[in-house]
């Protein structure tokens, strides 16, 4: 079967990530001498400086790790939470329903930049300095500004002009925007990690102790105060079309530390896959392999991947496939809406029971679901917030509310001028000589959604977003809790193998995931063959930020798949949405093969993804 690149097999070290530098920087710090966790971070530093309409040092970091010596599999949190002062009272008396997707009433705790420095503090054995070197030396001297990241800038940049001019001192030089592939700099990002290792090295010579250093200048120190004055003080335009100061305080920075916690898993195909908690998306993913175990679809995957390049020809195994996976995801989202997010109370073992399971399995039918069916686990009733009950009732119907066309096109958000757009994010996969790997969805402070704090150089996150202004929910609006995110690292591991994989894309995190799993784990395809072969993913499941579009009964699928999938998919009542041969997913994967080997692939699309290692 013909792939885009080689499946890379070596000894030392793997490295698979959504930027070629980032993959670069993080064969480096193997070479060097570092572990995984070393690696992972500064690859997640790079990629904060040179995919900033994507991720950036303020936003949000959810991470993967395990650790080969004793098996440890775990979680660093690096998603922030809500502000003290942001309660659901206090947006309605700003006469605000519905948390903007931009400005200062989105803002949480920045937890990125926390998170990368938990897991060195932790499991990393370089010196911090090492760590963050690359990322200043880009962010001072400059990088190839990539084709997405300078389209972002051009459609916000009469905005910028008008309304944000930190942003536009940072991303338009000179008055003017920068041009793909061209050499772009950010001297007040490389000068603010400058400092915080100043603050670091004063710290003490400890490397741990300088790790803390730079963390307490962050969170209280200079960063924090910076934060902390612009959002209360400088009202900025948001996506509510007027200007507001925040509620995102140095208090709400200095309260937080990024936690470990467990892993959520789930067997599947004799491995198991590793997930977070519920306060992210990624059981989701989970939900969706127990149903498709539960309807027994090993043969016809088995059979689909024996049948390359003969789907065109009729409506056979392919089509079924790809009807199933995209009903079972209609399922295990509808479930995440009604029971997903920080509230303590989600009933998560019944969910991923294999009676609950099985039960929600028997809903797919032969034909396309219009419906919206949250699951009872447990007996218990579900509720969805009214808004998007309404939201979707007017979608349904044809009138005016958040209906859109099914998302196409590699996962990169859809910006609009105002810089409101769905939001993405980028990966990083690592695994080093010894066994350990690492899975790390770096997000948020996206450029285009959150103005630049003044002399930082960086965003804030706007992940409140994707909590609601309605009280009693799972994810309502809290203080102190983590928004429902839609970052989603991921792994599989069995006795003495496994792999970090994951994607950026939004609400397709655990989506495109789907059939990469079922074609390696269940099929026999390799990792890269499995990341190139065509994919798709259901647009009828409700997006996560606003404005939450949808499709009745869409689904978005490479052209690949075949003209008779296609036509057979329609004929059961799909929306089908024809988004070319080359545009959905961006899968990358590395770790430690059955036979020993390390093994990585990463996504050819967009011609910006690279694995590196030997």
């Amino acid at each position: 079967m013909f792939t885009t690149r080689p499946v890379l097999t070596g000894t030392f070290g793997m490295v698979a990530s959504t930027h070629w530098l980032a993959s670069a920087v993080g064969m480096r710090t193997l070479e060097a001498g570092g572990n995984a966790f070393d690696a992972a971070a500064a690859a997640g530093f790079t990629l904060s400086v040179v995919e900033p309409h994507l991720n950036g040092p303020g936003g949000d970091a959810p991470l993967l790790g395990h650790r080969a010596a004793d098996g440890h599999t775990f979680v660093v949190c690096g998603q922030g939470v809500v502000p003290a002062l942001a309660t659901t009272d206090a947006y309605r008396a700003l006469g605000v329903e519905e948390v903007p997707g931009t400005g200062h009433l989105a803002a949480v705790v920045p937890g990125a930049f926390g998170a990368w420095l938990d897991l060195l503090a932790r499991y990393g054995t370089l010196p911090l300095a090492d760590v963050l070197g690359p990322a200043i030396g880009y962010a001072r001297d400059g990088y190839p500004l990539v084709a997405a990241g300078a389209r972002t800038v051009a459609t916000v940049a009469d905005m910028f002009r008008a309304h944000w001019p930190t942003s536009a001192q940072v991303y338009l030089p000179g008055g003017v925007a920068p041009t793909a592939g061209g050499r772009f700099r950010n001297p007040d990002l490389a000068r603010t990690f400058e400092r915080l290792l100043a603050e670091a090295a004063a710290a003490g010579p400890g490397r741990e102790a300088q790790i803390e250093g730079a963390r307490r200048a962050f969170y209280e120190g200079f960063v924090a105060e910076a934060v902390d004055a612009f959002v209360a003080g400088t009202p900025v335009l948001d996506a509510t079309g007027r200007a507001h100061t925040g509620f995102l305080r140095g208090a709400d920075l200095a309260a937080w530390h990024a936690a470990e916690e467990p892993t959520v898993a789930v067997p599947f195909a004799g491995i198991e896959v590793h997930k977070t908690g519920p306060w992210g998306q990624g059981p989701v993913l989970l939900q969706q392999l127990r149903m498709l175990e539960a309807l027994g679809v090993e043969d016809l995957v088995r059979d689909v991947v024996a049948r390359p390049g003969r789907e065109a020809e009729d409506d056979g195994p392919l089509a079924e496939l790809v009807h199933v996976v995209v009903e079972v995801a209609k399922l295990a989202f509808a479930d995440r809406d009604a029971w997903y997010g920080d509230s303590g109370d989600v009933p998560l073992d019944a969910l991923l029971s294999s009676a609950y399971a099985a039960r929600r399995a028997r809903l797919v039918g032969a034909g396309a679901d219009d419906g919206y069916r949250p699951g009872d686990p447990d007996g218990r009733a579900p509720r969805l917030p009214r808004a998007l009950v309404a939201a979707r009732a007017a979608a349904d119907a044809g009138g005016p509310g958040p209906r859109g066309p099914a998302p196409a096109g590699l996962g990169e958000p859809t910006v609009s001028r105002t810089g409101l757009s769905p939001g993405d994010t980028c990966h990083v996969d690592v695994v080093d000589r010894w066994g350990n790997q690492v899975s790390a969805t770096p997000s948020g402070g996206w450029l285009q959604s959150s103005p630049v704090v003044p002399g930082l150089g960086f965003a804030l996150p706007t992940r409140a977003q994707m909590c609601w202004v309605e009280d009693g929910l799972p994810a309502s609006l809290v203080p102190g809790r983590r928004p429902r995110t839609t970052l989603s690292p991921a792994m599989v591991l069995g006795a003495g193998h496994g792999f970090a994989f994951g994607t950026p894309g939004g609400d397709q995190q655990d989506q495109w995931p789907v059939p990469f799993l079922l074609r390696h784990l269940l099929g026999g395809m390799d990792l890269q063959a499995a990341i190139d072969a065509p994919t798709w993913h259901s647009s009828h499941v409700h997006g996560s930020f606003q404005p939450r579009t949808h499709t009745p009964r869409g689904v978005a699928v490479e052209s690949r798949l075949g003209t008779g999938v296609l036509g057979a998919l329609a004929a059961r009542g799909h929306a089908v949405e024809d988004a070319g041969p080359w545009t959905l997913g961006r899968l990358s994967a590395a770790g430690v093969a059955p036979d020993g080997w390390l093994r990585a692939a990463a996504n050819a699309r967009g011609q910006q993804g690279y694995a590196a290692g030997r």
